[in-house]
């Protein structure tokens, strides 16, 4: 029998702990590669952690409401594939009143000669007056990367007051995860702009046209359907934009990675912040299949239930802000994404068709991109080719 510690996995960008809520296996029982094991709560939504190799649930090592940090050890499982590996020092299993805590990372030993880091992570420690060789890098070659030196100025930070969560001064977990995500954004993705209204004529018609056919039960078409659909097409036919930026800039591992399809985020408001659940391979469905699929996001995400896959894999998102919106804006780029499209509000414009002036629903589309993964002729051609569709009545429904 080899032993296979069970870690807490990184969720999202800035993910940095987890409370653990319920376990969905006890000790003794069997479990299969990729079965979930127990259930734990971000800062945006309820998780379900899988098992990483197939055996026995051996040993528990965070009881339920017990916070643990990304890459602590929350379960021992044991499994015959032994992968040639020694087995590791078993844990002393603790009392039952006085739950285990997760294994904290000890610090590493100094350093010596030339410390590999990115200028980021570089500043971020002088400001903190981190010392570089006690941190261990986890980036390539052992360079010292951002969120080691964050982690580095966690272990040695002192237990913050406690201060209920929304009082004066203090802050929410999904607070907290916005601002440390925004925050990143401005920092370290270069950020421009393009703008370009939309005419939503043809859409609402196809939409009216469309919800006269519809059964009783099946979803009710919203603009957010289309914009999901008119965006996968565009990534489809402009590949480019289809990535994602990934490594140090300034290093040999810097790097644009490509999508496997049309993943793609939209915002919605929840208490106190936002959420952005992701539709993988929007190219794969009809207008119908994406309602529905956006529909059950939307509902889980407001009861926190959203799995981790689906707050994950997006090259770009979308934020509509709805009637009640502003006519126009522009949104912050969620890291790792590339992209944002920002909705203004649909208002009625006087706009020259035709040789006349007629009145038309309009919306201000601003599209704001990652300079390093995306170019401005390119961003242009995009958003020139996402207006095109949405004025069309080229629609896919199932």
């Amino acid at each position: 029998m080899a032993r296979v510690a069970l870690e807490i996995p990184k969720i999202g960008l800035v993910m940095e702990a987890v409370k653990v809520t319920r376990w969905l296996k006890g000790v003794g029982d069997s479990v299969r590669a990729g079965e979930p094991l127990l259930e734990v709560e971000t800062e945006k939504s309820l998780v379900e952690i899988e098992a990483s190799v197939g055996g026995r649930l051996a040993e528990i090592l965070a009881a339920v409401d017990q916070e643990a940090r990304v890459g602590d050890a929350v379960a021992w499982l044991e499994t015959e594939e032994t992968a040639g590996a020694a087995p590791p020092a078993p844990v002393q299993p603790a009392p039952a009143a006085a739950p285990v805590q997760p294994r904290p990372r000890p610090n590493a030993p100094p350093r010596e000669g030339r410390i590999r880091t990115s200028p980021v992570a570089r500043r971020l420690a002088a400001e903190h007056g981190v010392d570089l060789r006690q941190v261990a890098g986890t980036g390539p070659r052992g360079r010292v990367q951002l969120a080691d030196v964050r982690q580095a100025i966690d272990r040695r930070a002192a237990p913050p007051p406690t201060v209920a969560a929304g009082a004066a001064g203090g802050l929410t977990p999904m607070r907290r995860a916005l601002a440390r995500a925004l925050s990143l954004s401005n920092a370290t993705v270069p950020q421009f702009t393009a703008e370009r209204a939309v005419d939503w004529t043809a859409v609402e018609a196809v939409r009216a046209e469309l919800a006269a056919t519809r059964g009783p039960g099946e979803p009710k078409l919203s603009v957010n359907d289309f914009l999901l659909q008119a965006v996968a097409r565009v990534l489809a036919e402009y590949p480019a934009m289809n990535a994602t930026f990934a490594g140090d800039v300034l290093a040999a591992d810097a790097r644009i990675v490509p999508a496997s399809g049309a993943h793609i985020g939209f915002v919605i408001a929840v208490e106190n912040g936002i959420l952005v659940p992701v539709l993988h391979h929007v190219e794969r469905l009809g207008l119908a299949e994406v309602a529905r699929r956006r529909r059950d996001c939307v509902e889980r995400g407001l009861q926190g239930r959203l799995r981790r896959e689906e707050l994950e894999g997006a090259t770009i998102s979308i934020s509509n802000l709805g009637a009640r919106g502003p006519d126009r804006f522009a949104a912050m780029i969620n890291p790792p994404e590339s992209a944002i499209l920002a909705v203004g509000r649909q208002r009625d414009c006087v706009v020259a068709r035709h040789g006349g002036i007629q009145l038309r629903p309009v919306s201000e589309l601003t599209l704001t991109v990652d300079h390093r993964v995306i170019d401005g002729r390119l961003a242009a051609d995009g958003l020139a080719r996402l207006v095109e569709i949405l004025e069309g009545r080229d629609w896919r429904l199932a």
